[in-house]
């Protein structure tokens, strides 16, 4: 068994990681940190953060391989719908309709030191 697959328990506590990952990776870029994981009936959002005055609903994808295409292609229709659907639901939760929102996708390839690709308004 390689080092790699004894560190997961599970792949919720791997995606997690890989939050985490992003998540200090934006920080950098200047973003605040709002919640993470946030999750209800309709799905998951795994990042929420501000920049300036703007609401970001993030979207992170791991992949140790760029085969058949990485992470960047990862985010599938299937997903996005769902991740639509849980923002939708946030925003009406947290009554921020007048506010300035955007969707964001962070693909992270290889192992450490890792490849981030930061997509912005990627819906």
């Amino acid at each position: 068994m390689s080092w790699f697959k004894t560190i997961w328990r599970n792949s919720r506590e791997k995606g997690q990681y890989y939050e985490i990952q992003a998540e200090g990776f934006l920080k950098q870029q200047g973003l605040k940190p709002i919640d993470r994981n946030y999750w209800c009936k309709l799905g998951e959002i795994d990042l929420i953060m501000q920049q300036k005055d703007t609401l970001v609903f993030i979207e992170v994808k791991y992949r140790k391989s760029a085969l058949y295409g990485g992470a960047l292609y990862a985010l599938t229709q299937s997903k996005q719908k769902k991740l639509k659907k849980a923002i939708q639901f946030y925003i009406q939760q947290h009554q921020l309709q007048n506010s300035a929102l955007r969707v964001d996708f962070v693909a992270i390839n290889g192992q450490n030191p890792y490849q981030f690709n930061w997509i912005k308004n990627v819906f």
